[in-house]
């Protein structure tokens, strides 16, 4: 009698394509929502700030003044979409621009204290919403579903490897 050799590891499946299709029309939704969350929380800041503006504020409010390049970078974002969109946030009071002490020739972007107070208090819904939600689910699952969205994030959208930048165009 021959000994049969047990398979080496568990067996997994590829996804089906009706799978994908689930998790691609999820994100899509989750997409769609978020973009109007941006436009609903540009709105309660100033009526005339539009989404890409309000994300602009929201980094400088939460990381402090930046130079428009870092800015561009952290958002991965057009140098020249973060330019125009700063000239309107300095017309709407909401941002001013700062020379750098380091370099004269430089300029930071920093938020005025309305809009940090702004910021602070209409544009966290989403924010209070999400850890809500997240609070009531089971901690590994919410493990899980960072380690997914960190793992599709890197395989997928790696701005590194994509070739394009989003908010260009």
């Amino acid at each position: 009698m021959t000994a049969t050799a047990a398979p080496a590891g568990p067996v997994t499946r590829t996804a089906a394509d009706d799978e994908i299709a689930a998790v691609e029309e999820q994100l899509r939704l989750l997409f769609v929502r978020v973009r109007a969350v941006w436009k609903e929380a540009a709105a309660a800041v100033h009526p005339e700030l539009q989404p890409v503006g309000y994300k602009i504020l929201s980094a400088i409010v939460h990381r402090g003044r930046m130079h428009a390049g870092a800015i561009a970078d952290v958002l991965e974002i057009d140098k020249s979409v973060v330019s125009r969109q700063v000239k309107h946030l300095e017309s709407l009071g909401l941002a001013q621009s700062v020379a750098d002490p380091e370099d004269r020739r430089a300029r930071f972007i920093e938020a005025t204290p309305s809009a940090i107070e702004s910021v602070g208090q209409r544009g966290s819904r989403m924010h209070r919403k999400l850890h809500e939600q997240l609070r009531a689910w089971p901690g590994d699952d919410v493990a899980q579903l960072a380690h997914l969205l960190e793992r599709l994030t890197s395989d997928v959208v790696d701005p590194v490897t994509s070739g394009e930048r989003p908010g260009e165009g």
